[in-house]
């Protein structure tokens, strides 16, 4: 039996749902797509937000040959094949290019990779690789140079995956339009947030709900969360998840592990996600904690990769030490404030150039420009050396987007920087 999730795969743009931040009418992408000019790509991003239908939707609006392959069943023999069928299909009668989309495209190594690279360059290939993992790490910077844009791929929103749902229970050519499917509002939203915005999840779990359901009875909440073989307190309870998550992080914030542990617990008993859990807690770490604790975000790194290694239910033993840990640390958010500062200067203001002697003069040329020339290497001057780094217009403001406040270990680093300070002045009065 075909899933739901591949019977219910659009064939055409208007029905493709997500990724509206490079997918719309009008985007460069859309466009591309529509007047054949797409070239290569990169889709990167999580299991079920739509990287193969989007490929496979290009593959058709391009007109062209299209093949699928998988990276982790696929050899060098099996892609020499095809490049010599491409080969044939270019140089030959048909002169056509063939479009190869390589799903898990980070599982080939660096010899496998680079064997597009001809291909690629002559136009005999174009080619759309899909990977979870992050591109800049997992593909050769040789083939990423050869392809146009990375377009990384976003979980979708609950609304997303509601509306691909309803176009399930109501199409009546690949969904379940003509079963009069009956279900209750607060059921579908339930599948949708537990998703955790993967298209492909809700979908299948749909499928096996109504494949297995006595069609006189509704979906119900029940059916949804025996489905999921998941917790459904948030209903239960009328909690809010991001609701609990904002008050797990302000107790923190608070230095209260009482409170925090309390909606930690929470969380857990209403269903959250191990990494709706975990990526709160590693902002926290840097954006609350920060300089006045720098080991916090190895300790909660450790913590959550922990708990996603155990899982439920000893998964909460760690997390529980990562939020006591965090909410009995001291407090700083000069880092997240500094970045924060440098940031609204640059959309605010003109900003001067980098200064000549920061420059890369590592090519031929540059010395004559004097770029590098006045450069001083801190470590020949026994690790510090005064010297200007902010551009010309924020330096001579004495702009400081870095700001220490004298909370735990930040009181360290303020008395260095201090330091170097009351150094260069005592050398510039003398």
């Amino acid at each position: 039996m075909i899933p739901l999730s591949t019977r219910m795969r659009p064939d055409n743009l208007d029905y493709f749902v997500g990724q509206e931040h490079f997918m719309y009418p009008g985007s460069l992408l859309y466009s591309a797509i529509k007047n054949k000019t797409f070239d290569s790509a990169i889709f990167y991003g999580p299991s079920g937000t739509g990287k193969t239908t989007l490929a496979r939707i290009i593959a058709k609006e391009m007109d062209s040959n299209f093949t699928e392959i998988n990276a982790s069943t696929t050899g060098t023999k099996e892609l020499k094949e095809l490049i010599e069928n491409a080969k044939l299909r270019f140089y030959g009668l048909e002169n056509r290019t063939t479009y190869v989309y390589i799903d898990e495209f980070h599982r080939w190594n660096k010899l496998q990779q680079d064997s597009l690279l001809k291909a690629l360059e002559e136009g005999v290939l174009r080619f759309i690789g899909s990977t979870t993992e992050n591109p800049y790490f997992s593909i050769n910077n040789a083939v990423l140079s050869r392809v146009r844009n990375v377009y990384e791929f976003k979980r979708l929103e609950s609304s997303q995956v509601r509306k691909l749902l309803m176009r399930a229970l109501t199409d009546k050519e690949k969904g379940f339009g003509n079963l009069n499917i009956k279900y209750e509002e607060e059921a579908l939203d339930i599948l949708a947030d537990l998703a955790n915005g993967d298209g492909r999840v809700a979908l299948d779990t749909l499928g096996f709900i109504i494949d297995n359901l006595d069609l006189l009875n509704p979906i119900t909440r029940e059916l949804v969360a025996e489905a999921m073989q998941r917790k459904i307190g948030f209903y239960d309870k009328g909690d809010d998840r991001y609701n609990l998550l904002s008050a797990l992080q302000k107790s923190i914030r608070g230095s209260d592990p009482d409170a925090a542990i309390h909606y930690l617990a929470r969380l857990v008993d209403g269903g959250a996600d191990l990494q709706m859990i975990g990526r709160r807690l590693l902002v926290i770490a840097s954006e609350d904690i920060g300089m006045a604790y720098p080991s916090a975000i190895s300790i909660v790194t450790a913590c959550v990769q922990a708990s996603l290694m155990v899982g439920y239910p000893e998964a909460v033993i760690n997390l529980s030490q990562a939020v006591i840990l965090l909410a009995s640390s001291p407090k700083s958010n000069t880092a997240c404030a500094a970045y924060e500062a440098a940031l609204s200067d640059l959309q605010t203001r003109h900003i001067d150039d980098v200064p000549d002697h920061l420059k890369d003069a590592h090519y031929k040329g540059a010395r004559d420009r004097g770029i590098g020339d006045a450069y001083k290497y801190p470590h020949a001057f026994g690790g510090y050396v005064r010297q200007q780094y902010l551009p010309d217009n924020l330096y001579h403001e004495g702009v400081k987007y870095y700001k220490p406040t004298d909370n735990g270990s930040e009181s360290s680093f303020k008395k260095f920087l201090e330091r170097l300070e009351e150094q260069h002045d005592r050398n510039h009065q003398g």
